[in-house]
């Protein structure tokens, strides 16, 4: 009967300490998410299509550009590079490109000689040993991007520090549509105005005052929206961050989840375009959700 005692006791004991476990409500399962989703994106980041990678950004001029290693080239490319990898020809908003005959280039994805012309809204990249580069369009300006798989900011990386999560910053919104479709101006980093697409605004309340944000199409069923607020250029990053939800439901409701505002690629690498907010996305409250600055040196 004592032995029997004996377990009875250690089973409840164990019984206490399964249940201390388990999250027995809803803020623990929405934290698990969050921190789940945000570890998602910490290794987005670091993947290959990531922004840590980034090595350079080089505009073309119009004409022949020859790229490589060696510093006699139009464009100077990493030691790691072969002297001469080839040249990128711009002409009359077409660009192509040739290798030199002893660079050891790979197309990805394409079953073709290294030549290529761009074509705009497809990717074609290139690949060196670790790097690895394609043609990016920005207004009228042409430009190589260039990755290197190997970058030091990879293993550099510490991750990037948030404010701690808190569910009352996922926020219901109406959106409002324009009565006629009409479009906005947004601003990039490198001065280059666009007009975008204006789905509307998601309108929300917060400690009982109203506040309004214009919201774009981010493709694949979301909207994007980059704002401002009262923590900018303090405990968050100086240009805005950057925040997506998925499309209003059939009552026209939209969910803001600042808990997944985001740092723009700027904050990450200087070789970056990012899209700056509009002046009316200039929130005068603190949103204190989401990514503090990310503080990359």
């Amino acid at each position: 009967m004592k032995t029997n005692s004996v377990l009875l006791f250690l089973a409840l004991g164990f019984s206490v300490l399964l249940v201390s476990f388990i999250p027995n409500n809803e803020e623990g399962t929405y934290q698990n998410e969050i921190n789940q989703w945000h570890q998602k994106r910490m290794d987005g980041l670091k993947s290959e299509e990531g922004w840590l990678n980034l090595a350079g950004l080089f505009w073309l001029k119009e004409g022949d550009n020859t790229f490589g290693s060696d510093e006699k080239n139009d464009i100077v490319f990493p030691k790691k590079a072969s002297k001469q990898v080839g040249t990128l020809v711009l002409r009359d908003g077409k660009v192509s490109f040739k290798a030199h005959s002893d660079a050891q280039v790979k197309l990805i994805e394409v079953e073709t000689s290294p030549e290529f012309v761009f074509e705009e809204g497809k990717t074609t990249t290139m690949e060196q040993g670790a790097l690895r580069w394609f043609i990016i369009k920005r207004g009228p300006k042409y430009g190589i991007r260039l990755r290197d798989l190997e970058h030091p900011a990879l293993a550099h990386f510490k991750g990037v520090e948030r404010f701690v999560v808190n569910e009352s910053w996922k926020i219901k919104a109406k959106l409002e549509k324009p009565a006629t479709p009409r479009t906005i101006a947004i601003t990039d980093v490198l001065g280059l105005v666009s007009q975008q697409s204006l789905v509307g605004h998601a309108v929300f309340q917060h400690n009982g005052k109203t506040y309004r944000l214009a919201a774009t199409d981010a493709g694949g069923g979301r909207l994007f929206i980059i704002f401002k607020d009262k923590t900018t250029s303090h405990e968050t990053y100086g240009a805005g961050r950057f925040l997506y939800t998925d499309v209003p439901d059939e009552a026209g409701n939209v969910v803001l989840d600042f808990n997944k505002s985001i740092n723009p690629p700027c904050a990450f690498s200087p070789y970056a375009t990012c899209p700056l907010p509009p002046a009316e996305n200039n929130l005068a409250i603190r949103v204190e959700a989401g990514e503090k600055d990310a503080k990359m040196h």
